[in-house]
């Protein structure tokens, strides 16, 4: 074509770039626009003349970048159909614009040196070596020209590892062929990369200080930044000897660099990499040069520098950097140590700690936190915890920790020189939260490992520092809502100081009782020290919530002076606190009648408290091993809530929906939601009847050991099978109440029906709505960081309402739950118990919202049903699920239905305050209930926990259901039909846990052929849907094809199914077919009948969005390189020698 043509053509690519660049331009202009250049790179035979003439010098860089995109892109799609003077022509073009058709090194645009040597490397994938066996030559003419040329060769290099080694975008015999190639050239690959890092190093340190050459210098310190992040690239995987040649000159050279500040990043991260390394502990021994004085003292001044330069970011990232070197050397010496290498600890190991503390104490928390593993890997070490130099570290590693724990460098805040560091390191105060949460967990890990070498020190240190706390005057410090009351927020500097000092006694004293013999804990200094705390008085609760954890930590001290007992439980009674022992039982007079007075005053203790204390009553009367005597107990325990709860006016409450909204006081409208509460004690009776139960059916038990049921009159017959039949004290009292439990949750239920939402109040409409905190949990957000005004005392009466009414709920569906277990057959022979949980926990299910559904299925259905005996199954457990799984089938698939179609439409239009996240959390709300509903149908109709989800069996429940028609439909179609719902993790359990064992049960009977091709195109369905997933893929292709396999011989409609998959290869499925319906025939190996059923179906496996439009770039394979050549085998191998000597032939590769 001629060269008129050319350059009209690039006019108009010219034009076409510009508009599509110009921000001014209409959308219009711009698609049209990018439609021609696209059209133009497609089908234009003339891609690469004008690609070139775009691409020169002359032109802007927008244009030159579109220029070299063309060539890219000829290179990328059409290198396979070129013919071979093409090739060269734009192989020798390219290289020369490489040459001599780019600015300075200092001048050009980033984007455009990338896309030039992007092109390089196609070009090299494509044909190197077999057809371009001077490539590495050629490169090393072209950076011998200069610094631009050197840069370019540089991004070559590293370019061609990363698609070759790292991210393996090329077929495998391609790449086998260039990294064996690259692998024998490493040599020279390696010797150039020093001498470009070491030539530019040097000129550009001759040269920086001279004004007069600072661009000289510059484009120096340009190629050896490049020069250092293209070895960076190798480091990681060529062979060790390179790295450590030559006397560990790289090493060295990189260590010295970590002083020179422009490149010092870049050194860090080659020497990261390279300290990092696996491999043969031999090959790896030459790394110990690092902890020679050279390597040390150049690492350590550098450190010292940046850190001594202020927070600049440039700096900090150095110091992460330096820091992980030093974790990555730790880890190779505490490898190497001690394994048969005979590496010795080195001479500076003391060097080593003091400068690996000084990033343990440094402002920085991530910094802080990136030492732990190391100290940890250190403590732990057979041959270093006996180091001398070590041991003396450990008085320093807890006293750095003593500071490490105190929360503090909140992003947010400046009362810390850590604030500042974190504002790099953390989005968000939540961020940190959450890091210094498990930062602090780590610290805890590691403390009781220093604590296992020097038990002592802990202690003490523990002991000065809760002394201190004891005497220090609280500081509850600026900006506390609730400083009139002078308490502490979690903010406030005291309640900081004590959360820190509880945590680190709490972690030094358990281990010093796990590491010391018994004649060696220091139990005067112990009892001293709980004497203190049970003498500090203090009105704070924060605080005494640490003072509490103190007592606990102190605790193991009373075994050896029991006589402090009665002490420790008088302090924690003052708290009105609890906590069980067992060696409280003496005094369980003393605990009974304290707690009776505690209960018997209704406005003393908050509900939760007085359940705690219940419950914790319940447990220590579990220890009286005597049926009569623990029945006669919680008889009187719980005679006040059985009084309260059987009164004619609480029947008719929990009875009628309109009576339970006003006796809440859900009807009102209240003028000050925050101070003005007239019925939140009528709330807390109902709350404290229903926990109670709930703490009774919980707690009560029978002794674990046979022999003491026996004896204590628990055991009332066996089973058929030899099981023990136990009964439980509490169940004569709670079947008592059992009446009113379901009345309350059929009115529960009846609250969501519209004519009573309706009767609820102006100030309670929300009433029954999700709390934010559940809200949050189901979209995944982080909870908010408890503000500083922000306590539970100031939530607002509708806050309290919505509490109630889902605690309540809840807490109604745990007794259900812990009933079977607990009762046992007490509880499943209960007169007509499937219709009293029909006609109470499963009415009006159409206007429970979801939020509610799934803690009903999760926290009742799924544990009773699974707790229940076989012999029930027919009269309880089928009649109560047949109804359950067909609504939710029918639930769930209105509700998907909704979903589909959302996405389909799409609209515009905003009528809530915020429908994105209120769709949001409805479609995410949906994925929980569908996944909670596929546990449930797993849980109980498979044996999944004894084998693999490949020979799952229906357990006997499961059979038991399956004989039922309408639980057997509802089961296998809510199985199938969720395949298509657009939950993946649904999609995979169903896939490989249910739906195969399903259908096997019903294959000996009779199916009709609809319901065998609906099941068939369920499968094919979710593998449109859920294609683009390698997990589900895999599974519903399995799936499917055992479908095919066992199914295929019996319905022919399988095989019309097949053929409307598309692009399906009608012969293929023919010889497939006859395969498997001619038994005669030899079968093929299960993976090659797999291989080929899933190459039949790959027109209806979807893939993910961004591969859809996709160009398929072809890299076709070169004459192989390295051929093996095997010995062709003789049949009289064999019969020649009878010796057999010469069958070593057959086994020789």
């Amino acid at each position: 074509m001629s060269a008129e043509q050319v350059s009209s053509l690039c006019e108009q690519l010219v034009k076409a770039v510009t508009v599509i660049m110009d921000p001014a331009s209409t959308q219009r202009y711009r698609l049209e626009a990018l439609k021609f250049c696209e059209e133009f790179k497609e089908k234009c035979p003339i891609c690469v003349p004008c690609g070139l003439k775009l691409a020169e010098k002359t032109q802007t860089a927008i244009v030159r970048h579109f220029g070299l995109q063309i060539l890219e892109h000829v290179v990328k799609y059409r290198w396979n159909n070129m013919p071979r003077l093409e090739k060269v022509y734009l192989k020798n073009n390219v290289m020369g614009l490489i040459s001599s058709g780019t600015q300075s090194i200092l001048e050009e645009e980033s984007h455009i040196k990338d896309v030039l040597s992007r092109i390089v490397v196609e070009m090299i994938k494509r044909e190197w070596p077999q057809h371009w066996p001077d490539m590495l030559k050629e490169l090393d003419t072209l950076s011998k020209q200069g610094e631009t040329q050197t840069e370019l060769v540089m991004f070559i290099l590293l370019r061609l590892a990363e698609d070759v080694v790292t991210f393996q975008t090329l077929p495998t015999q391609r790449r086998r062929d260039i990294q064996q190639t690259l692998t024998q050239n490493m040599e020279k690959i390696f010797s150039f990369l020093l001498t470009t890092l070491q030539q530019n190093v040097n000129k550009y340190r001759r040269m920086k200080t001279d004004l007069a050459q600072q661009p000289k210098a510059q484009a120096n310190c340009r190629v050896g930044i490049a020069a250092l992040n293209t070895l960076a690239g190798y480091i990681d995987w060529v062979a060790l000897s390179h790295i450590t040649a030559d006397n560990c000159k790289l090493l060295e050279m990189l260590c010295l660099l970590l002083n020179e500040p422009e490149l010092q990043i870049g050194a860090a991260e080659c020497l990261l990499i390279a300290v990092s390394r696996k491999g043969k502990l031999e090959d790896r021994k030459p790394l110990m040069v690092l902890f020679g004085d050279v390597a040390m003292h150049y690492i350590l001044s550098a450190a010292q520098t940046a850190d001594g330069e202020g927070l600049v970011e440039k700096h900090y990232v150095f110091l992460k950097r330096l820091c992980q070197v030093l974790c990555a050397l730790g880890s190779q010496l505490c490898a190497l140590l001690g394994s048969d290498s005979e590496v010795e600890t080195p001479a500076n190991f003391g060097k080593y700690l003091d400068s690996f503390l000084a990033f343990t104490t440094h402002p920085s928390q991530f910094l802080r936190s990136s030492t732990q593993i190391t100290w940890g890997a250190l403590f732990r070490h057979e041959v270093l915890s006996r180091d001398p130099l070590l041991l003396a570290m450990i008085p320093k590693y807890l006293r750095a920790s003593m500071t490490n724990l105190v929360k503090v460098g909140f992003p947010s805040k400046t009362d810390s020189p850590s604030c500042e560091y974190s504002r790099f390191d953390f989005d968000s105060d939540e961020d940190f939260n959450a890091f210094f949460n498990s930062f602090r967990a780590q610290q805890g890990e590691v403390m009781r490992m220093a604590c296992r070498l020097d038990s002592r020190t802990g202690f003490q240190m523990a002991g000065e520092w809760l002394k201190y706390q004891l005497t220090a005057p609280v500081d509850t410090g600026p900006m506390n809502s609730k400083t009139g009351e002078g308490l502490c927020s979690i903010f406030s500097p005291s309640f900081v100081q004590w959360d820190a000092m509880t945590f680190f006694s709490e972690s030094v004293i358990s281990q010093m009782f796990r590491t010391l013999d018994k004649d060696e804990i220091p139990v005067n200094d112990g009892i001293d020290l709980l004497q203190l705390v049970l003498n500090f008085e203090t009105k704070d609760p924060l605080i005494l919530s640490c003072v509490l954890t103190n007592v606990s930590a102190l605790f193991p001290f009373v075994t050896y002076r029991p006589e402090y007992l009665p002490q420790v439980l008088s302090k924690l009674f003052a708290s009105v606190t609890f906590e069980v022992v067992e060696e409280s039982k003496p005094n369980f007079e003393m605990l009974y009648n304290h707690v009776k007075q505690l209960l018997s005053n209704e406005l003393l203790l908050t509900q939760m408290e007085k359940c705690a204390l219940m419950e914790a009553l319940v447990l220590i009367s579990n220890q009286f091993k005597d049926y009569e005597r623990q029945k006669a107990f919680l008889e009187e325990l719980m005679a006040p809530v059985a009084g309260l709860w059987l009164s004619a006016e609480m029947q008719r409450v929990l009875s009628d929906p309109e009576a339970f909204i006003s006796y809440v006081g859900a009807d009102n409208k209240i003028a000050d939601p925050v101070v003005e509460d007239p019925s939140g004690l009528n709330r807390s009776r109902i709350s404290f009847c229903v926990y109670t139960i709930l703490g009774v059916v919980k707690r009560a038990r029978w002794p674990a050991a046979m022999e003491e049921a026996k004896a204590g009159g628990f055991l009332v017959g066996y089973l058929p099978s030899g099981s023990p039949i136990y009964r439980n004290p509490c169940t004569e009292q709670v079947l008592k109440l059992f009446d009113n439990l379901l009345a309350l949750i059929r009115t529960h239920n009846n609250l969501y029906m519209p004519e009573m939402v309706a009767k609820l109040g102006e100030t309670f409409a929300k009433a029954l709505d999700m709390l934010e905190v559940e809200k949050n949990a189901i979209l995944g957000l982080p909870q908010p960081l408890l503000e500083l005004y922000d306590s539970p005392v100031y939530k607002t009466v509708l806050e309290r309402m919505q509490g109630f009414f889902c605690t309540l709920y809840d807490n109604c569906f745990h007794i259900l739950g812990n009933a079977g277990p607990s009762m046992q057959q007490d509880f499943y022979t209960v007169e007509g118990l499937a219709a009293q949980l029909i006609s109470s926990a499963f009415i009006n299910l159409n206007n429970i919202p979801d939020y509610r559904l799934r803690p009903m299925l999760r926290v009742f259905v799924k544990p009773m049903v699974l707790s229940c005996p076989p012999e029930y199954y027919e009269t309880l457990v089928c009649p109560m699920l047949g109804p359950l799984f067909t609504y939710l089938h029918m639930r769930l698939s209105q509700k998907w239905e909704v979903i589909n179609q959302r996405s389909m439409l799409c609209e515009d239009d905003a009528a809530d305050d915020n429908p994105e996240s209120q769709e949001m959390l409805e479609e995410q709300l949906v994925r929980l209930l569908t996944r909670e509903v596929m546990d449930l149908i797993k849980d109980e109709a498979m044996a999944t926990d004894v084998t693999p989800p490949a020979s799952a069996e229906l357990t006997e429940l499961g059979k038991c259901l399956m004989k039922q028609e309408d639980v057997c439909t509802a089961l296998m179609i809510t199985a199938y039909a969720s395949l298509s719902w657009k939950d993946t993790l649904s999609c995979q359990r169903t896939t490989t846990q249910l739906c195969w064992p399903l259908l096997k049960q019903v294959l000996p009977g009779n199916l009709l052929p609809d319901a065998v091709s609906w099941f068939f195109t369920s499968v094919l369905k979710g593998l449109q849907i859920h294609g683009q997933h390698d997990g589900c893929m895999a599974a519903l292709v399995h799936l499917a094809f055992q479908i095919y396999e066992a199914l295929r011989p019996r319905y022919a409609e399988l095989k019309v199914v097949m053929e409307q998959i598309p692009d399906i290869q009608r012969d293929s499925l023919e010889q497939f077919d006859s395969k498997l319906l001619n038994p005669t025939l030899q079968k093929v190996a299960d993976k090659r009948r797999k291989d080929h059923f899933k190459r039949l179906i790959t027109g209806c496996i979807g893939k993910p969005l961004g591969e859809q439009f996709r160009k398929e770039v072809h890299i076709r394979n070169l004459p192989s390189l390295f051929k093996k050549v095997k010995p062709s085998l003789e049949t009289d191998v064999l019969e020649t020698n009878e010796d057999g000597e010469d069958l070593t032939v057959l086994f020789e590769p």
